[in-house]
């Protein structure tokens, strides 16, 4: 199983970014899917998930400006990011898990490699 991240990059606040993750070795439409972001020294949080459902969910941080998405066709989950601020600077990583995980880090079973986003001011 393998997730790949890609889209990162630098960018002005107020800026826009979209992260994709392509996924091989597994069929995301059996997947809850999520997106988490980590700064140096502190715990990896939460940004968004897409549950196998259909339910869609935010961290407040991002809300109105964050976008999950996935296409099951391409076995890819992306992450629309417009209005970005320097607080949003971070390596963010996609997680697929088999079970009900929705925001649940711990229930993650694969990672991707993070990719790095830098908003500056």
């Amino acid at each position: 199983v393998q997730l790949q991240a890609s889209g990162g990059g630098l960018v002005q606040a107020g800026g826009s970014l979209r992260l994709s993750c392509a996924a091989s070795g597994l069929t995301i439409n059996w997947y809850d899917l999520a997106w988490f972001r980590q700064v140096p020294e502190k715990e990896r949080e939460f940004v968004a998930s897409s549950v196998r459902g259909g339910t869609i969910s935010y961290a407040d941080s991002v809300k109105g400006r964050f976008t999950v998405s996935r296409d099951n066709a391409k076995n890819t989950v992306y992450l629309q990011m417009i209005s970005l601020k320097p607080e949003d600077t971070a390596v963010y990583y996609c997680a697929a898990s088999p079970s009900v995980a929705a925001g649940a880090r711990s229930l993650y079973d694969y990672w991707g490699q993070g990719t790095q986003v830098t908003v500056s001011s």
